[in-house]
Formats: structure tokens, C-alpha cells, sequence
């Protein structure tokens, strides 16, 4: 909610926002959930949902176990946890810190509880915005460089092609990493700068296909005023310089290389420079917050000496933090990043100003380690994450693309819940296979109504001229595992369509496809890591198949097929309705009733 999350820099305890209570709150009883609803309140960057067991009983902010702040960027809601409530309210949010009055209560009221859901997908689309390409985190980019292996595998040469791969299936475009200022690349020297290291860094980055986000830290040995100050096993420093003008020299030659070596379009059009990281956060910044700013002005500055269009802004906060005070500050300031983990991304626009919104990290959890790193939930997340923020956020970056990762050390097995969408070995978890199936959607996206059980809460709908990609997912990571009650049967009905022949395609991501750590645990046998037989073995499966046999299908006069699905919670479905090869006839297809599929499996299920 308001509390500001992770944030050590700021007051907990919320305050008064001056926005209106949302009006029009509902709350429906499914299966074994409730979907709370309201109206949007003009200004609000998100909303916090309370309940109480009885209406005179205190009301409590719904923990769905996100960590970072316990609010959602809209309607609807699916409280699925154990503590339902009987009454429900909402309450805006003008910052993570500011909160409105509470809505008038709304008790539970029935609704439909047969597990059905109804997804119409109706004709009349516009443009589809993959917002998932725009951007995707990295482990600090010296990794690029390294020989060493984990694991037995060479991690330099792994985490490039785990970022080709990234950019060749699913379109990422810019990777953003820190520590390009560490030690490490040897950029400060005691007569001046040495950019070779830099160089070859971004070289490879360019190389695959990528424009970088220049994060600006750490801080170079040489200019920290307490270099004892640290973080990560790579021991990144996080205080402040000693010399401002020398921060400032640094920040301007680097950026006169950069043109220099790529090109002022180059790096004028396509890269950013992003200052610092997540310094609300006393583990990231060992200064105090006025230091930050005058960090964060006096290298805007500098990039700015350099060409006035090259794009800088900040301030890469956890938890949404320090939105308006780097709003306030006196230098330019291109976009806004922050970072928020447990919910999807918040909706900022109101304190924007009109520039762009990047979330620079962003994910299921904030804990390296934790095992729901690898599972079909945080797939199902990451879907609904990419969805809430298409056509209002520029950028919405996972973190990250590979576990060759090593800020609390590196890994000591194959699924050890580390962050990437790609294992030690570039296998895919199924974070990476949802963003597959979301590539597949079309240019053109259609408009889609959702009715039933969990309706827009828990299962959801993407719909383009190519396929329909529907998922069922809550945010309540209590159900990380799945809960038989909430799975749903999914009726996909698709309108406006020519009649005629059709081949019907399926893929979907759940416990039974895609998920490696089901074909993991049953060849392992315990062991942390594949042995030489095991490794081609895992590569050889590493693909995501079609759920089952394409099917022959026949869309009738009326325009409108449909097919229904077995959906669990959480899963992930694609439905492709096509056209049949050239060359195919009438005469070559079954014949089945209208608007259904040849086949002993029709119209559906897990096949």
C-alpha cells in the first residue's frame, strides 16, 4: 500500500492524500475468490484494497505478498488468500506514501461461482505496444568479459548469447546493468581514464544487437570519499565522491568517448544515461538524500555539456520512491525510472510531467534465491505485469535476463530461484516461454470482453489479429503451487472472421509444458547441476512445443468460432485460428459441427 515499501529513507507511516475516495466499489464472490472492483480516480498512481471479516471490524490492506508496496495500478482485484474478508474498500494513492480516504464499504456480494469464464474477442484493433521489448536487466556487463565458469559453464561467453537470444526471440531492443564506473573495468586510472575495458563491454553489447542504458555508478575507488563502503560480492562502492569536479570530469569524458567511439546520433538517438541506483535505499547510497541530488545534477550536467539531446534521467528508485523529488530537481531530467517488485507497475503518469516512464528492474520478488523465481506463477506475473503497462509506461525491464549472476554470490545449482528468464546453461524458465507466446501476438491488437468467475482479475486476455494469449494468474503468492479451486474453464470466442477452413493451433505454459523444473527433478536425481549427458539432454527439450495435434476447424456463416480451454492457476494459453497452406482445399478437411475442431479432443482441454 502507502507504507513505502522498502524504502529506508523515507517516513513508513502513510499521510493524507487530497484525492477523492474511488466510488463505484463492488465486491463478487467467485470460486474461492473475491473480485473487487471500482472506478478510476483522476490523478491516482495506483490503489490499495482493505478488507475487514465484518463491516464494524477493523479494515486491514490486503497482503498478497508482494513486499515492495501492497497496491495495484487498477481494477479489478482477486483476493485470493485465506483471509477474505466479508466487506471490502479502496483507497487511492497519490505517491507510495499518500493515501486518500477509504471508499465506502462494500459488502460480498454473489456472484457467478461455476469456474467458467467467457473471453470475446470482438474486430476493430489499433496498434500493439510490446512493451517487453523495449528493455531487459543484465548482471554488471563486465560478466561479458569473463573466462571463469559456473557450473562448468563458460559464464562470459553464456550470458551473450543469453542476451542474443533475448534480443532475437523476443525483440528486446536495450539492456541496462550496473557498476560500468567499478573498478573492474579499470575506466579511472591515476593520470586520467583508461576506456579500453568499456570498450569492449560495449562493443559486445552492440555486437548482439543491443543499446545500452548507461547506469551511472559505482563509484570508482579513486574519487569515493569512503571507499570502505560497499556492496555485492563484487564490491560495488556506494558513497558519494570526494571531489565533485571530478565526478563531473568523469561523467563528461566518459560521455565525449562514447560519442566519440559510437557516434553522436548514435548515442544522441538510441542510448541513455541512467544516474545511479536505488540510492533510497541506505544499502545502494551511503550519502544522504541532498547528496544524491546534487550526484544526480551534477552528472545530468555533464552529459548535457556533451550534446543537450542525449537523453539522462533517474532516479532508479526501489519501491517507487523519490518520483517527486526528482521531478524537483534543478537539471534535466529526460524520463523517469524506478523499480518496484510484487505488483505490477504503478501508474505515474500523474507526477510525470509527460516525460517517459521506465521501470528500470522490475519482477515477482526482490529476493535473489527464492524459488518462485522459476515457477509457472512468475510466468503468469510477468503476463499480467506487461499487459497493465502497455500504452502507459515506455519500458517495463525484468530482472534479469540470465542467471549468471553474482551480487550475493554465484550460483551453486541449476534452479537455485535466481532472477533470470534463462538458467545457468540458457534453459528456459517459464518466464521466458510467456514472453515467447506474448511475442506471437500480431501488430494489430483487438478489443476484448472478459465475463464470468474471476473475470479480468485472475484470468486475463491479449488479444491480436494473429492469436489470443490468455492466462490465469493472482497476485497472491501463497498459491505459488497452484490451487484447484481457482482454475478456470476458459470458453475463447473469436468474432468477425471469414467463414471457412481454419487450422487451429494451441501452446500453453503450466505445470505440464514448459516448465523446467518438472524435467529437471526427474532426471537429477538430487545432484545441483547436469552431468555431460544430462546437459544436451535438457538443451534438446528446450523448445516449447504445441500443447497438441494441430487441428482442422470450419469458422461458419456467422463469423464467430470458439474453443474452450482447461486453464489452470497459474497458466498461460496462445490460440492461433489461421488460415490453411496454400494449396489446401475444402475437400482435405473434416467436417465438424460449426464453429468447432475436427478431432477426438474438441473443442479443447489440455490435449
Amino acid at each position: 500500500m502507502g507504507s513505502g515499501g522498502a524504502q529506508d529513507r523515507e517516513p513508513g507511516t502513510a499521510v493524507h492524500a487530497d484525492l477523492p475516495a474511488p466510488a463505484g466499489v463492488r465486491a463478487v464472490a467467485g470460486r474461492d475468490q473475491v473480485t473487487v472492483s471500482w472506478d478510476p480516480v483522476p490523478g491516482a498512481i495506483g490503489y490499495a484494497v482493505y478488507r475487514a471479516r465484518a463491516r464494524d471490524l477493523p479494515f486491514e490492506v490486503a497482503d498478497f505478498g508482494g513486499g515492495d508496496v501492497l497496491a495495484v495500478p487498477h481494477g479489478p482485484f482477486a483476493d485470493t488468500t485465506a483471509e477474505r474478508g466479508t466487506h471490502y474498500a479502496v483507497a487511492a494513492l497519490a505517491t507510495v506514501t499518500a493515501l486518500g480516504p477509504l471508499s465506502a464499504v462494500a459488502p460480498v456480494e454473489p456472484g457467478p461461482d461455476d469456474a467458467r469464464v467467457t473471453v470475446r474477442v470482438g474486430t476493430g484493433g489499433t496498434p500493439i505496444h510490446r512493451v517487453w521489448r523495449a528493455m531487459v536487466g543484465s548482471e554488471h556487463l563486465s560478466l561479458l568479459l569473463s573466462e571463469e565458469l559456473t557450473g562448468g559453464r563458460a559464464i562470459g561467453a553464456e550470458l551473450r548469447d543469453a542476451l542474443r537470444r533475448a534480443h532475437e526471440e523476443l525483440g528486446v531492443r536495450t539492456v541496462r546493468a550496473h557498476g560500468i564506473l567499478c573498478d573492474d573495468l579499470g575506466l579511472v586510472t591515476g593520470s586520467g581514464y583508461d576506456f579500453g575495458r568499456v570498450d569492449q563491454v560495449y562493443d559486445a553489447v552492440r555486437a548482439l544487437g543491443y543499446r545500452p542504458v548507461v547506469e551511472l555508478g559505482f563509484m570508482p575507488s579513486a574519487l569515493a570519499r569512503d571507499p570502505s563502503r560497499t556492496v555485492f560480492t563484487y564490491r560495488g562502492i556506494i558513497s558519494p565522491p570526494r571531489d565533485w569536479d571530478r565526478w563531473a570530469d568523469l561523467v563528461r569524458e566518459l560521455t565525449t568517448h562514447l560519442v566519440d567511439r559510437y557516434g553522436r546520433d548514435e548515442v544522441r538517438d538510441h542510448w541513455a544515461f541512467e544516474v545511479w541506483n536505488e540510492a533510497n535505499l541506505s544499502v545502494f547510497w551511503s550519502g544522504t538524500p541532498d547528496e544524491y541530488w546534487r550526484l544526480y545534477e551534477v552528472a545530468a550536467r555533464a552529459v548535457k555539456d556533451v550534446d543537450p539531446g542525449i537523453r539522462v534521467g533517474g532516479p532508479g528508485s526501489a519501491a517507487v520512491g523519490w518520483i517527486r523529488g526528482q521531478v524537483a530537481v534543478d537539471a534535466p531530467v529526460d524520463f523517469l525510472s524506478t523499480h518496484v517488485y510484487g505488483t505490477p507497475p504503478l501508474d505515474l503518469r500523474p507526477l510525470a510531467g509527460g516525460r517517459p516512464l521506465w521501470w528500470t528492474e522490475w519482477g515477482i520478488t526482490a529476493t535473489h534465491g527464492n524459488p518462485i523465481n522459476d515457477t509457472v506463477f512468475a510466468a503468469t506475473f510477468l503476463l499480467r505485469g506487461m499487459r497493465s503497462a502497455a500504452g502507459r509506461v515506455e519500458a517495463l525491464a525484468p530482472w534479469v535476463v540470465s542467471d549468471h549472476f553474482e551480487e550475493l554470490g554465484r550460483p551453486r545449482r541449476l534452479l537455485h530461484g535466481g532472477f533470470g528468464l534463462l538458467t545457468v546453461g540458457n534453459l528456459a524458465k517459464p518466464k521466458f516461454w510467456a514472453l515467447t507466446l506474448a511475442e506471437k501476438l500480431g501488430d494489430t491488437e483487438l478489443p476484448v470482453t472478459v465475463r464470468g468467475d474471476g473475470a479480468g482479475s485472475l484470468v486475463e486476455a491479449w488479444a491480436s489479429d494473429t492469436g489470443v494469449l490468455v492466462w490465469n494468474s493472482t497476485l497472491d503468492q501463497s498459491k505459488v503451487d497452484g490451487a484447484a479451486g481457482l482454475d478456470r474453464l476458459v470458453t475463447v470466442q473469436l468474432t468477425g472472421l471469414s467463414p471457412g477452413p481454419r487450422t487451429l493451433r494451441v501452446w500453453r505454459v503450466d505445470a505440464r509444458h514448459g516448465d523446467l523444473r518438472s524435467r529437471w527433478a526427474a532426471m537429477s536425481g538430487g545432484a545441483d547441476w547436469p552431468d555431460q549427458e544430462q546437459w544436451p539432454a535438457l538443451a534438446a527439450e528446450d523448445r516449447l512445443a504445441e500443447a497438441e495435434p494441430e487441428r482442422e476447424c470450419t469458422v461458419p456463416a456467422d463469423g464467430t468460432f470458439s474453443i474452450e480451454l482447461e486453464l489452470p492457476m497459474p497458466g498461460i494459453a496462445f490460440v492461433e485460428l489461421s488460415a490453411p497452406p496454400s494449396g489446401t482445399t475444402r475437400a482435405h478437411l473434416a467436417t465438424p459441427s460449426p464453429g468447432e475442431c475436427a478431432g477426438e479432443n474438441a473443442p479443447g482441454g489440455n490435449g
